[in-house]
């Protein structure tokens, strides 16, 4: 990181307002924010969204946020922070002339290596005049000291900006391991807590789907900012997991005129893994799903109670996988994210056991031979190509599931089918024959989407 040899810095604007303006009192709140965060079922994440109001009222939440990312404190040493515009409004995306941001916790170094970068896309420019008065940023730099004591930031305030230019911008600073993206954004504004909670639901459902399309100025004044990366997300197969969601009146205010508040973390599907402990209940979910519907001959009915693990609760798309002496007995799943994970799971069980119309209904007699696979869904992306050889090369085998439509015929591979079929073209071939397709078929209506999967599994059989 270089900056300037005149170095500026730039004065706190909210503090004494908007946080504590001493450095004991600032950082006591941290602390308190930190050690009462929730747990956050694991998640190793290139992505944080948490929210921006005074810290009275969000940061127990923003607490949530930052604390997920404790595990990998040493090795953040860029946080691109992106947030909405309250005060001046403009379009495109802001940035300031400091070299640094000054705090009750000292100075926090601005990156300009990066920031040139940022700037040298049309659209993003030097506005120091928006940053006068404005909160969405300012209240997340004690954060970042507190938890990336190597870090320096990189300030983006977004304004009238559309997707794409927040995303190309995501898109050159992404960087490695040791580049933290921040969304600072709260959810819902001045509804009853019944209605913020409904509202606020339905926007931690579409940013856990990467439907950046379903959210706007109702459920997240920072919806601008949130598309950009939502598409970087889905465009790098991530999985976005909501960590916690409160209110102010959760948190301390009135419950007549509440601002919703969500913490949320986004790692990559690929090397995500679940907790053993979380795992072993989706397994559980899975047999009970089956037990019920041998039971009761239909579906369970499942009511998720409280304490659970987020990544059981965040909306997921799971197939279920059911063996019998190590054949094929069912596999059915959801290609969408739209429900609870524990629940897709219990109920994709269900279906594999008696629902699939390649086989007849699981007996009780199977049972204790009955080996239970669960795999979890990333959210598929387009594939574009020019032909079929072009799609071939770029299919990668062991790690791609793979959607292929063309009209209404559609077929689904998961990534574990690479165990029978090892050869791309073969893949490719056998999943064409599987939406109802000639093995030579080709058109240019033809669409093809990947996605991969975090897949696990125990034996039907309860272990003594």
């Amino acid at each position: 990181m270089t900056t300037a040899t005149n170095t500026t810095v730039r004065a706190p604007q909210v503090a004494g307002r908007f946080y504590p303006h001493g450095d004991n009192a600032c950082i006591d709140l941290l602390e308190r924010y930190l050690s009462g965060a929730r747990p956050s079922g694991g998640v190793d994440a290139k992505v944080m969204v948490a929210p921006h109001a005074g810290w009275v009222f969000s940061g127990p939440v923003a607490g949530t946020a930052y604390a997920a990312f404790l595990p990998k404190a040493g090795q953040i040493t860029r946080v691109v922070l992106l947030g909405p515009a309250h005060r001046v409004p403009f379009r495109g995306i802001a940035t300031t002339s400091a070299d640094g941001w000054a705090t009750p916790l000292g100075t926090l170094p601005v990156d300009w290596d990066a920031l040139r970068i940022a700037l040298s896309v049309p659209g993003v420019a030097v506005t120091d005049e928006a940053f006068v008065e404005e909160h969405s940023l300012e209240v997340h730099a004690p954060f970042i000291q507190r938890v990336f004591p190597n870090a320096a930031i990189v300030p983006l305030l977004v304004g009238d900006a559309p997707a794409p230019l927040v995303s190309a911008v995501v898109e050159r600073l992404w960087g490695g391991p040791e580049t933290l993206i921040v969304v600072s954004s709260d959810l819902s504004h001045f509804h009853d807590q019944a209605t913020a909670q409904a509202i606020d639901a339905e926007t931690a459902g579409s940013i856990e789907a990467l439907r950046s399309e379903k959210i706007n100025g109702h459920g997240a004044c920072g919806h601008r900012a949130l598309a950009g990366v939502l598409d970087q997300a889905r465009r790098r197969d991530l999985r976005a997991t909501a960590l916690d969601l409160r209110t102010s009146a959760d948190t301390r205010g009135n419950p007549e005129r509440v601002v919703g508040y969500g913490a949320f973390a986004l790692e990559y599907a690929y090397s995500a893994r679940l907790p053993d402990a979380d795992r072993q209940r989706l397994v559980e979910a899975a047999r009970f799903g089956v037990r019920f519907g041998i039971e009761h001959g239909r579906p369970p009915r499942i009511q998720l109670g409280a304490g659970l693990s987020p990544t059981l609760t965040a909306r997921r798309a799971s197939f279920v996988t059911l063996t019998l002496d190590g054949r094929l007995r069912g596999c059915i799943g959801s290609m969408a994210a739209h429900r609870p994970l524990l629940i897709d799971v219990a109920d994709n069980a269900w279906k594999a056991a008696f629902g699939d119309r390649r086989f007849p209904a699981l007996t009780v007699e199977e049972l204790d031979r009955l080996d239970v696979s669960v795999s979890i869904l990333s959210v598929p992306h387009p594939v574009a190509f020019e032909n079929e050889a072009d799609l071939v090369r770029q299919v990668r085998p062991d790690v791609d599931g793979l959607v292929l439509q063309d009209g209404d015929r559609r077929g689904i591979f998961l990534p574990s089918v690479w165990s029978g079929i090892p050869k791309a073209a073969a893949f490719v071939t056998q999943l064409k024959r599987k939406a109802g397709l000639p093995a030579d078929h080709w058109s240019d209506t033809l669409r093809v989407f990947r996605y991969t999967t975090e897949s696990f599994g125990a034996t039907f059989q309860e272990t003594p």
